[in-house]
């Protein structure tokens, strides 16, 4: 067990929670960064979820608030420092391109800068994404594949994840980023294509829906859970040097073999139910996402734990308890 000190900022958020039940489990004191509002329950139902709650620090701060972030990390002096908050829905980064780029990009700089003023020597996290790779220029992506955007959240994080990189060339900071491939749980918002799957086959199978609109089944996404994905982030934590590393299962599904799993984990054909609705289709598509975690697996010796197979039944499962839970 240890006496160290993580601040999380996003902790409300999926990663967020399952970060905090890792390091509590570790014996971590737990800071967890949130903006504040007037649906306080709504917001830590994630932690409720886990049960620990009442064992994170919730404390009010925005990513826009350089003030507020530098008093939180001077107060705590925290060891450890990981950014998990953004506008992270990519459909909305067309909708909310500024305020994107705002909480996701520069909101990034902001705690960066908080670190450096009032905890130098505190190693940094920044949640890296896949979607930076975008239009891909290799069939499988790594730490040296090129980028290339395709939407305000991916630029956004792009500009994240090269603030980092200067933050620690330029200041010394141990501060890493993990380029983390599609990592979903039982704790996804609903807006999120897997969880707005598993959502749909857990009521079509309750029999309170009758069907399930999707866009683009044919994109395909290396999908892994998130809590073998907040186990690298601590890993990364733990090295004496600060690096970039992509977090992967180095496997690739389609979308339509994903709906195809879930509702075949409820005995159901997904052909009788799904309706394509041009609505959900994106402005411009990340067709492939497939990443290579050999970095991550010689370095840090990370594997994912958890298979894709057991992830959906786990996820159709929790929404079935969800929807019995609230209809009794």
């Amino acid at each position: 067990m240890t006496n160290k000190c993580a601040v999380i900022t996003g902790v409300t958020g999926q990663d967020g929670a399952y970060l905090s039940q890792l390091l509590l489990g570790k014996g971590y004191r737990v800071v967890g960064v949130a903006r504040r509002s007037s649906h306080y329950g709504m917001a830590t139902h994630r932690l409720d979820w886990l049960g620990i709650t009442d064992q994170v620090e919730v404390v009010d701060g925005d990513l826009l608030d350089l003030g507020g972030l530098c008093r939180i990390v001077r107060d705590v002096q925290p060891d450890e420092v990981y950014n998990l908050a953004a506008q992270s829905f990519v459909k909305t980064s067309w909708d909310q391109p500024v305020l994107t780029s705002q909480a996701t990009g520069v909101g990034t700089v902001n705690v960066l800068e908080a670190v450096r003023l009032e905890a130098p020597g505190a190693h940094f996290y920044q949640a890296s994404s896949s979607e930076m790779y975008g239009l891909i220029q290799e069939p499988i992506q790594s730490e040296t594949t090129p980028f290339y955007p395709r939407s305000p959240y991916a630029v956004a994080k792009l500009f994240s994840h090269w603030m980092t990189i200067n933050y620690r060339e330029s200041f010394g900071l141990h501060a890493s980023s993990g380029i983390l491939f599609n990592h979903e749980s039982p704790l996804r918002g609903l807006e999120f294509v897997t969880r707005k799957v598993t959502d749909a086959v857990a009521r079509i199978k309750l029999g309170l829906a009758t069907e399930l609109r999707m866009g683009n089944m044919d994109a395909t996404r290396d999908w892994g859970h998130a809590k073998d994905y907040v186990r690298a982030m601590w890993l990364m934590m733990q090295q004496d040097a600060a690096d970039d590393y992509v977090v992967a299962t180095n496997r690739t599904t389609s979308v339509r073999a994903f709906v195809a799993a879930a509702f075949a984990h409820v005995d159901l054909d997904p052909d009788k139910y799904i309706q394509i609705d041009q609505a959900f289709m994106r402005p411009a598509e990340v067709e492939v996402l497939h990443g290579n975690a050999d970095k991550a697996k010689n370095k840090l010796g990370w594997v994912p734990e958890i298979t894709l197979e057991q992830m959906i039944g786990e996820m159709v499962d929790a929404d079935m308890a969800r929807h019995r839970k609230a209809g009794a």
